[in-house]
Parts: structure tokens; C-alpha cells; sequence
């Protein structure tokens, strides 16, 4: 992982989210591994109210793992701000035959080494979108 102030915001989350999610579904290495490669051991996310610490996070890779989902980012805006980021971004999500859209307000905050340390989400379904296509 790179730290937060090396990277523009943008590229940050999408390469963050991208990798993490690319080692789970190509690696058959221990989930906890690579959880622990991305995210601080006293992690706390808070998803739409929903508290995950680690062992919640890495029990979350089992369903993801299992589905093999395809998945792309699309990051609108991403701010940075020392170890934090604010950031808006659709994940397009195809499984099973049905493709569908996620829109994610995130905040979150960085260890020095990349690694997320915090990270507070709200979610909202929305239409799938193909590459390229352009919204009305």
C-alpha cells in the first residue's frame, strides 16, 4: 500500500478498493492475510449504521468469495485531508447474471502505511450503468 499523501485522492480509493478486492477473488490465501494487508488490526468500519471490526470484515470475504462478483469503481470526488479521505463513488457490480449499482459516500482515515484504520460508509442502490454510458 502507498500512504494516503503520496497518491491523489481519486486514484487512492479506486486502486485501494480495486487491489483489495482483486487479491481476495484471485488469491486463495488466508482471508485474515490479506484483510490485515489492507486494514489495521483495531478497524472499525461503520457501514449504513452497521459496525465490522476485523473478525466481522474478514467473515464478510467468505459471501464475496464464494459469489466471485466482477466489480469495477467509479470514483465522482474524492478529497484528502492528512490521513483522511472523503470520497462518492458508484461500484458496479455484476454476479450471477444480474449487474447492479452501489453509490457510497465514504470517510475514512489511514495509517501512515495505507492501511485503513476507520471508515464510516452510507450506501444507496442505483441503476446499473454500462461503461461509458452517460446518466439522465
Amino acid at each position: 500500500m502507498r500512504p494516503v499523501n503520496d497518491t491523489d485522492p481519486h486514484r487512492f480509493i479506486a486502486d485501494f478498493f480495486t487491489s483489495f478486492t482483486d487479491e481476495l477473488l484471485r488469491s486463495d490465501e488466508d482471508a485474515a492475510l490479506i484483510v490485515d494487508r489492507y486494514h489495521t488490526v483495531d478497524i472499525v468500519q461503520v457501514a449504513d449504521g452497521h459496525r465490522i471490526d476485523r473478525d466481522k470484515l474478514i467473515a464478510h470475504t467468505r459471501p464475496v468469495r464464494k459469489n466471485r462478483p466482477s466489480s469495477r469503481i467509479e470514483v465522482h470526488e474524492a478529497v484528502a485531508d492528512g490521513d483522511t479521505i472523503a470520497a462518492r463513488y458508484t461500484l458496479h457490480v455484476s454476479q450471477r447474471g444480474k449487474a447492479f449499482g452501489i453509490e457510497v459516500y465514504f470517510f475514512g482515515r489511514f495509517a501512515p502505511d495505507g492501511r485503513m484504520r476507520q471508515a464510516h460508509l452510507l450506501t444507496r442502490s442505483v441503476p446499473h450503468q454500462e461503461p461509458g454510458a452517460v446518466a439522465i
